[in-house]
């Protein structure tokens, strides 16, 4: 079940009620046809490039199995936030197949929706999404893990090694404690999908994982590079980057991240919508965090990292 606060819109003026409600009436919403056709775009893709792997050749179909599976995770964030469907258990179905590989579905939904506590934003022990370590937890890492984390503070240390301190640390946490039965479930759904694709379309299982599924991570990666920051508002805590058509596209607006966590529950293809009608007030509300595409960020910060680990000012409750 979806809380409460995944789903209000408590933050919204009344012009911007206004503007949802607008939306709501609209075919489009209500048809959701959009989802709908992405569902069977990302499965059908997936599976079509497996079929033709022999005649589109490794390197072209790596590329796209890549892809498929990074739209695949923008995929499962609409499913989260109740899309196609109102029905959590109907779109769970379509999300919970482990083509991703390193997470749950069930987690990353849980997760996920604690994340939308915008007052918790940023910070390590509240947030479940952070970026940011506490003073207490740098103290304790050695020299190396540190340059580790100082390198994922960059745009290519994020795709080179910001899936690897994720993967490391959701599955680590999972395998020190008593398995719970999605993670049961997923291993189960994972280890029959490696077999299969070993056994009926020649994939190695180590070929998928890293060369697939590793690349897809990281790509996925990019969006949450700098989507958040530190700020004493939690609105300008959350970015406001006006990407290109492609990066649209793979992470289906969410790029326009103020504009989601503002509307959590409005669908993928109206956030650009919302933001056109309203750009001068989201980019006020944001106090400036804002970011002219993921091409300025791999300029400035390819190998300058964009802040430190350690977040700058911590609540009490918070380190």
């Amino acid at each position: 079940m979806t809380p409460p606060t995944a789903q209000r819109s408590e933050y919204l003026d009344g012009a911007q009620r206004a503007q949802v409600a607008a939306e709501r009436g609209r075919r489009l919403w209500l048809g959701e046809w959009p989802t709908w056709l992405l569902i069977v775009v990302i499965y059908g893709g997936w599976w079509t490039t497996l079929a033709c792997w022999r005649e589109l050749g490794t390197p072209v179909a790596t590329v796209l199995m890549v892809w498929w599976c990074a739209w695949y995770m923008s995929l499962q964030h609409e499913l989260i936030h109740g899309h196609p469907t109102r029905k959590p258990w109907l779109n769970r179905l379509f999300g919970t197949a482990p083509l991703a590989v390193w997470y749950p579905y069930a987690l990353y939904r849980d997760s996920h929706l604690r994340h939308h506590e915008d007052a918790h934003l940023t910070l390590p022990a509240l947030d479940t999404e952070s970026c940011y370590l506490s003073p207490r937890d740098w103290a304790r890492m050695a020299r190396p893990q540190r340059a580790l984390y100082w390198f994922n503070k960059t745009f290519w240390g994020r795709l080179l090694v910001g899936p690897a301190i994720a993967i490391a640390g959701t599955w680590g946490g999972a395998l020190r404690a008593p398995l719970r039965p999605m993670w049961l479930g997923h291993f189960a759904m994972l280890a029959a999908m490696l077999w299969w694709l070993d056994a009926c379309r020649g994939v190695s299982p180590l070929y998928y994982l890293l060369a697939i599924a590793y690349p897809a991570q990281s790509l996925a990666m990019i969006r949450s590079y700098y989507e958040h920051r530190p700020a004493a508002h939690h609105k300008q805590r959350i970015v406001l980057n006006e990407a290109g058509f492609v990066p649209r596209l793979l992470f289906l607006n969410n790029n326009l991240h103020l504009v989601h966590h503002d509307l959590p529950s409005l669908p993928w293809y109206l956030l650009p919508r919302v933001y056109r009608a309203r750009r001068a007030d989201y980019l006020a509300r944001s106090g400036g965090f804002h970011v002219a595409g993921y091409g300025e960020l791999m300029r400035r910060h390819g190998f300058t990292p964009v802040d430190a680990p350690v977040h700058p000012h911590l609540p009490q409750a918070a380190t």
